[in-house]
């Protein structure tokens, strides 16, 4: 966490499970600064004051203050389009977590109101600052799978099974397609890092469970306009796990976490698997993605380096995400190109 002197000040929209954690994340960092924290539910303000941060109910307040940098969205999916234009017409940088919109036109205008503003955009997707992910993508760029054929991916836990039936976790029109705005969504921003624009996908949904009116169960399979395929599924009620499997023609690499990217502790094994060797194991240590993720947009909002999403990688997951909640509402495959 070195390498910027000068602080880079947010305000923390939403104090639910992840607005606390992050709030936790950042409470000793050395320069990322969290003036406060924006929560409608005035209940919830205790809390934050007990954390020595300030409660503001709305946006004025922080959006007026000179010192703040920039806000971190940690609210409610349909709320993040209508925010972004908030924040970005008061000058300050936005990092909004995922989704960024629940339709591609959504997330084509908050990138819009963005670059028109002059302001950096983040997303919260902290799956790419993994180690083990980083070497895998380096590894990628550097040929030493060969040609890629396919690729596996799951990411499923049951964190949010507590969570009530009225929730908006629950329900379709805001967190459509089951676990894919959870979980899912990182999956496919990953594979989209790794071999670039999606073709064409066909997806399908499944409550197994918990009775929600989005499901418990999502499983896609697609094709990249790179040619290669993949599968990924995203289970809201089962014990943890995550994996990411890609197949080249030189080497298959697994890499699978003991534990979430919230949760400090357990390893990352990354297996390597190549024709006439024995399998190979390399295991990383937990690290803090999601402030890694943090420090990357504070410094490209500073100028001080580029942040590694495109706007377009952005967009594009929305497209996919999009793509997804229809294909399993028709139970036909979509092309990207119709998104």
């Amino acid at each position: 966490m070195s390498g910027t002197t000068q602080p880079f000040t947010v305000a923390i929209a939403g104090f639910g499970w992840w607005g606390r954690h992050i709030a936790t994340r950042l409470q000793d960092h050395p320069w990322l600064k969290v003036a406060g924290v924006i929560e409608p539910v005035t209940a919830n303000h205790d809390g934050i004051i007990a954390m020595g941060l300030s409660a503001w109910s709305d946006f004025d307040a922080p959006l007026a203050r000179a010192d703040v940098d920039a806000v971190i969205l940690t609210t409610p999916n349909p709320l993040h389009e209508a925010q972004i234009a908030q924040v970005t017409a008061a000058g300050k940088h936005v990092f909004c977590e995922k989704p960024l919109g629940l339709t591609a036109d959504s997330a084509r205008r908050s990138v819009k109101a963005c670059e028109a503003a002059g302001v950096q955009l983040g997303i919260g997707h902290e799956r790419r600052f993994e180690p083990a992910m980083l070497a895998l993508k380096a590894a990628l760029e550097a040929e030493e799978l060969g040609t890629i054929m396919h690729a596996e991916a799951a990411f499923s836990h049951d964190k949010l099974i507590g969570v009530p039936a009225n929730d908006w976790r629950t329900r379709k029109d805001v967190s459509p397609a089951a676990g894919m705005t959870a979980m899912g969504i990182h999956l496919s921003d990953l594979l989209i890092s790794f071999f670039g624009p999606i073709k064409t996908l066909h997806a399908f949904t499944a409550d197994r469970s918990l009775g929600w009116e989005t499901g418990d169960v999502v499983t896609v399979q697609m094709k990249f306009e790179a040619g290669m395929t993949a599968t990924f599924s995203a289970v809201l009620h089962t014990p943890h796990f995550i994996r990411m499997h890609v197949f080249g023609t030189e080497k298959w690499v697994e890499i699978l976490n003991d534990s979430h990217p919230d949760t400090p502790d357990g390893i990352v094994r990354v297996l390597t698997g190549t024709s006439g060797a024995p399998v190979s194991q390399k295991d990383y240590n937990w690290e803090d993605a999601v402030t890694a993720n943090l420090e990357a947009f504070a410094r490209a909002a500073k100028g001080e380096a580029p942040y590694p999403f495109t706007n377009e990688e952005m967009v594009h997951n929305i497209q996919v995400l999009e793509a997804i909640a229809r294909s399993a509402e028709t139970g036909q495959a979509v092309d990207l190109a119709d998104v």
